[in-house]
């Protein structure tokens, strides 16, 4: 067990092979991830964690990888996937960088660029944290080619430590690379903003409120939003979308809500941030976020924090945050009339909103705050410093649960 949380354990490896300059703060840890300013939970993630206690026992310096908050062309990207991995290197070697925090995906795209700065932060001598965002199990992603599991099961024993988010995660994670460290840490966001947010309950007769925040992308589901939003007005039930976001798919969903005559029920509003986000959360009724596939959104914990419910999927970590008819409704990946479904029955129901919103907060409040997840990672990085092979094996057990 890992101070409460998932850990599967060979300890964390040999001495780092270069000589490192201490900062005067603590070691120095290099987070990589896409840009701060950018519209993703990776750069949640980052934020929270540049922000939080981390900051005061280690030295922490940001690397940007990725295309996200980026403006450039196609032969830009490919001169910054080549150029990147040697710019890794000096900025390690340059730095004096002792723990290299890799924030990553498995999925084709990301796997194949981050196996790049893992083998650069390995050959500099650096320890290696791997933290999987999203993206698919293991043996999923791999299929029935066995040299490409190989491969990954060999790319996965390289760094000192894998992070997941979910308990899924774990075990598939477990199961797939025994002899690595596992660690399952939950996300989680500062509470403070959200403890003293004030909550007006709509009126029994006012429109359903509902809100999506995040990219704008099909896999968050946006399109079945937008198309269970269409039915159940067809069938004389009020409510509107707000959708705070920016992305890709911007444009064909903005299309597709004139197209379906949404445009007096829906409004894009853009990325929000701080004091406009709070301001989003506490002037709705429920979030929408039927995606396709997720790690564990922040997105979520934010508006549960909030005392937003969530129609939402079952994906990734989000059965290990809420119960379906608790802190809000399950409904299957691309499934529009299931989020209709679930439009309707809450628009009907506000005496279950109020008691989902009073559970979800109770809920974010017992065990997804930053502090939790500072001190977490504060004793890993502390022991990828310091340990070596113990052979330790940990059993499985919900950290926030």
């Amino acid at each position: 067990m890992y101070g409460g949380f998932s850990i599967h354990a060979r300890s964390l490896r040999q001495p780092c092979l270069c000589k490192r300059v201490m900062s005067p703060k603590g070691p120095v840890v290099m987070l990589l991830g896409p840009s701060r300013a950018a519209v993703s939970g990776v750069s949640t993630h980052l934020n929270l964690l540049f922000g939080s206690s981390l900051a005061r026992d280690f030295e922490l310096i940001h690397f940007q990888v990725g295309s996200e908050g980026r403006d450039e062309s196609a032969a830009a990207r490919l001169l910054r996937l080549l150029v990147s991995p040697f710019a890794l290197a000096a900025r390690i070697l340059a730095d004096g960088v002792t723990i290299v925090h890799l924030n990553t995906s498995i999925n084709r795209r990301a796997y194949w660029r981050d196996l790049a700065y893992l083998l650069v932060a390995k050959l500099c001598g650096a320890r290696v944290v791997y933290q999987v965002h999203g993206g698919v199990l293991p043996r999923l992603f791999t299929g029935d080619n066995r040299l490409f599991a190989a491969l990954l099961r060999a790319t996965l024993v390289l760094p000192d430590v894998v992070v997941v988010l979910t308990q899924a995660a774990f075990a598939a994670y477990r199961e797939f690379v025994p002899k690595q460290v596992i660690v399952a840490l939950p996300n989680g966001i500062d509470l403070a903003p959200y403890v003293e947010l004030v909550r007006a309950p709509a009126a029994p007769s006012a429109p359903l409120r509902m809100i999506y925040v995040g990219r704008l992308v099909r896999a968050k589901g946006l399109f079945e939003a937008l198309q269970g939003l269409a039915q159940v007005r067809a069938q004389g039930v009020a409510a509107s979308l707000v959708i705070a976001g920016s992305g890709p798919d911007q444009t064909p969903l903005q299309e597709c809500v004139e197209h379906s005559g949404l445009a007096d029920a829906v409004r894009f509003v853009g990325p929000v941030f701080n004091a406009d986000k709070l301001a989003l959360y506490s002037n709705a009724d429920v979030l929408v976020f039927p995606s396709y596939s997720e790690g564990l959104p922040y997105t979520l914990l934010e508006s549960m924090a909030a005392g937003v419910p969530a129609i939402i999927t079952p994906v990734g970590g989000v059965p290990d945050v809420m119960a379906d008819g608790v802190h809000g409704l399950f409904v299957p990946p691309r499934d529009a009339a299931a989020v209709g479904r679930a439009i309707i029955q809450l628009a009907g129901n506000r005496a279950l909103l109020a008691d989902m919103s009073t559970a979800c907060r109770r809920r974010i409040a017992g065990g997804y705050s930053i502090e939790r997840l500072a001190e977490e990672f504060a004793r890993l990085y502390s022991e990828a410093c310091t340990l070596r092979r113990t052979g330790l094996i940990g059993k499985s057990k919900s950290g926030a649960s």
